[in-house]
């Protein structure tokens, strides 16, 4: 039986890289997926999100969402709802990043980055936690958080003050709902990436793919299927008695 048959699932910045890697997992297991983003068309190019998972057999709509604002948020919840009567799983992904330390980094850059993801992730989880409370439990769970971190809110990202101290934060939130709501039966877990090659702008630079390969033990980078693998699991009736915790996907990085 597929591991999220009849479950609906959110998952932000959906349309490229990680995300959409979730959301086409997701789907494959059964899971009817909102694709939520600000644009539909994937950055590392191909078809949109909902059309390959439509095409493959899944079920999934496109929502555009800025995650940052609380009516968009709260629109895309309501919306899930409504179709299928309950929100199983929202997954917390969509981030952005600047590339810029600390000196160089504006307070517009910094703004832009906090507000997508933390404040985002914040609202993602404000919001699906109001509505998983509503609902009754399924195997003793109400519903399911993933969030998105990185292996870089535990360790300095060289050179991007903004996205690493985000990302730390992401870890925090995690524990912190995790903690506060699991009397009310709502999981809340993290997957934090090591290096994941997703084709976006500056996985090509051979410097730092370079760099990349020699500091990670496993022979190879990362792949976006390699974290929605991760995310499926933590969304899945598979983890039980696990809450709060931030797992790493990162090929061996964080223990070397």
């Amino acid at each position: 039986m597929a591991l999220l048959a009849d479950r609906s699932a959110i998952v932000t910045g959906a349309s490229s890289g990680i995300g959409r890697a979730i959301a086409m997992r997701f789907a494959a297991e059964g899971a009817v997926v909102a694709v939520a983003d600000v644009t539909e068309n994937p950055i590392e190019g191909g078809e949109p999100t909902v059309e390959a998972i439509l095409r493959q057999g899944g079920q999934a709509f496109f929502r555009s969402v800025d995650v940052s604002v609380w009516d968009d948020v709260d629109q895309m919840v309501a919306d899930i709802v409504r179709r299928h009567g309950r929100l199983d799983i929202m997954v917390n992904n969509a981030a952005t990043y600047t590339g810029t330390g600390l000196t160089e980094t504006t307070r517009e850059q910094w703004d832009r980055v906090t507000s997508v993801n933390l404040t985002g992730m914040f609202l993602g989880c404000k919001r699906a936690v109001q509505q998983m409370r509503t609902q009754e439990p399924r195997d003793e769970v109400r519903g399911r958080v993933v969030n998105i971190s990185s292996q870089h809110g535990m360790i300095a990202a060289p050179g991007d003050v903004a996205y690493s101290v985000t990302k730390a934060g992401a870890a925090q939130l995690t524990r912190q709902v995790a903690v506060d709501h699991a009397r009310d039966l709502i999981v809340c877990n993290a997957v934090a990436p090591g290096k994941i090659v997703t084709g976006k702008p500056g996985d090509t630079d051979p410097a730092r793919l370079d760099y990349s390969r020699r500091r990670t033990p496993w022979p190879r980078l990362g792949r976006p299927q390699d974290v929605a693998s991760a995310a499926l699991f933590l969304a899945s009736d598979m983890a039980s008695y696990i809450t709060g915790i931030n797992l790493l996907v990162d090929g061996g990085w964080m223990a070397g």
